[in-house]
């Protein structure tokens, strides 16, 4: 059973160096901006057969905005970040700096008190191989740019550590083909 999953990374709440952990504030003006201009190469990936969405607000908002009409997949969910949710990296760094170097370093590390990143690597892979399609069906998901960096190096079944190596830009597109265990990227020029 070979299906197509595109991932979208969702638009952005607020600049990159005021993201903090686990953050759920819903959508900036600028991030409603780049929805409207990229709305036209987005769009039609709504016509796919499953339409999913990280539970945050700004993914929620996102896949609305494109048509979608997204269904909240708690998988989907960013890594639990524990005690430092809510926190920038920056906060965390001045804090807890032989924590963040341990977090950076150690992929079974959760210094934090919340989940590992191999433990989150994992679950989206789990999300990933239990989709329930069609042989050649479609499926679209707007995630968290974290949720989309799992995703790849779950497929690609790189080791854990190039998860820190990928940049995931906001309302960026990824699409995987394949089937469970078996996921293969899938680069495309643009329409």
């Amino acid at each position: 059973m070979h299906v197509r999953v595109s991932l979208v990374a969702a638009a952005r709440s607020s600049s990159l160096l005021a993201e903090r952990f686990d953050d759920d504030r819903p959508l900036d003006g600028a991030g409603w901006r780049s929805v409207e201009s990229a709305a036209r190469g987005l769009v039609p990936l709504a016509a796919a057969e499953l339409r999913y969405c990280s539970p945050t607000p700004r993914s929620r908002a996102t896949g609305e905005a494109l048509g979608y009409a997204p269904l909240a997949q708690p998988a989907l969910r960013e890594c639990d970040m524990g005690r430092w949710r809510g926190l920038t990296l920056g906060e965390v760094a001045s804090q807890e700096p032989d924590a963040v170097d341990q977090w950076l370093s150690d992929p079974l590390a959760a210094p934090h008190g919340g989940e590992s990143l191999l433990a989150f690597i994992a679950r989206i892979g789990g999300w990933l191989d239990t989709r329930p399609a069609e042989d050649g069906g479609a499926i679209v998901a707007v995630a968290e740019p974290s949720v989309v960096r799992a995703a790849l190096v779950y497929a690609l079944q790189a080791p854990p550590l190039t998860y820190w190596n990928v940049d995931v830009r906001p309302l960026s597109t990824m699409t995987l083909t394949g089937c469970p265990g078996q996921w293969h990227l899938c680069l495309q020029a643009p329409a």
